[in-house]
């Protein structure tokens, strides 16, 4: 049933609007708010401005679709809301408490103003709450939303600075790696490492995998691409950290690493490299 059926919510939110006000911001600091997080000034001004959006948006008769052009407003404010609640530290039912508190101030007026009808009284409290229900739910859906935004920046953060390229010496570079080597690292890797055959104008590179602790079939094919790449941009690659496991894995998987020179440890690599620059290593002579 719609407003345009005789729904009395329009007409409660309009006529009762001040004391809905006050009665939903004490119960929503009563029940839902935890101090420290938001100051009560703050609350007080997400409420009003709330319920002034969720009024208008009634009073324009779409009690059945919050999808709708009605509710714009309103959606973008839970949104906002939502995104703010999940950086203060709320949980997802403290952010949702803040559309479900609603119910209660306004269940109570409504009875108010249809005691003596019964059955318009039943569906009008069951149309509140499954409108006030379907905002909770967006609530959620937004806190959730943004919730994944920051983990996914916060993924994007961590896979670059577990890839740092360092600059050993004049036309040496290395790349330690730790953990595991997937798809979507491999491309941070590539671009890292590429990035920086450019800036320094390396002509070998020394990707060191004592700290990744398996290799695969799929492994080893993410680490073929890096080397692959690094030719492209005119740089030789030396992979280190080969345990006799891992030699061992890459004899039986049938992996074909014999383009590529492997070292059992960085410091071999790095030795490799300093001789194939140029470079030699001379221990002074004691005196």
């Amino acid at each position: 049933m719609g407003a345009s059926r005789g729904s009395k919510i329009p007409d409660v939110l309009k006529k009762y609007e001040a004391e809905i006000l006050a009665e939903w911001i004490q119960e929503l600091m009563s029940v839902g708010a935890r101090k420290g997080l938001i100051k009560e000034t703050q609350m007080r001004e997400e409420c009003q401005e709330f319920l002034y959006l969720f009024s208008n948006a009634v009073q324009g008769g779409n009690l059945t679709s919050i999808q709708s052009s009605e509710w714009q407003n309103v959606r973008e404010m839970l949104s906002s809301v939502s995104r703010t609640r999940s950086q203060q530290g709320f949980t997802p039912s403290e952010t949702a408490l803040f559309v479900f508190s609603l119910k209660q101030p306004l269940f109570n007026y409504l009875r108010q103003e249809l005691s003596q009808n019964s059955t318009d009284l039943i569906e009008d409290i069951w149309q509140a709450t499954t409108l006030l229900d379907r905002l909770g739910l967006l609530t959620i859906e937004a806190y959730q939303k943004s919730r994944e935004e920051v983990i996914l920046r916060q993924q994007e953060e961590l896979l670059e600075l577990s890839t740092p390229v360092v600059k050993l010496w004049e036309g040496v570079l290395a790349l330690p790696l730790i953990g595991t080597l997937d798809s979507g690292r491999t491309q941070v890797v590539m671009e890292s490492l590429l990035q920086k055959i450019v800036e320094t104008g390396s002509e070998i590179a020394i990707i060191d995998i004592t700290g990744v602790p398996t290799v695969d079939t799929l492994t080893a094919q993410h680490l073929l691409k890096t080397v692959t790449a690094a030719r492209l941009m005119g740089a030789d690659c030396i992979i280190s950290g080969i345990r006799p496991q891992i030699a061992q894995t890459i004899v039986y998987l049938g992996i074909d690493l014999t383009d590529v020179i492997t070292k059992a440890s960085l410091a071999d690599a790095f030795l490799m490299a300093l001789k194939r620059t140029g470079f030699t290593i001379v221990r002074p002579q004691a005196k």
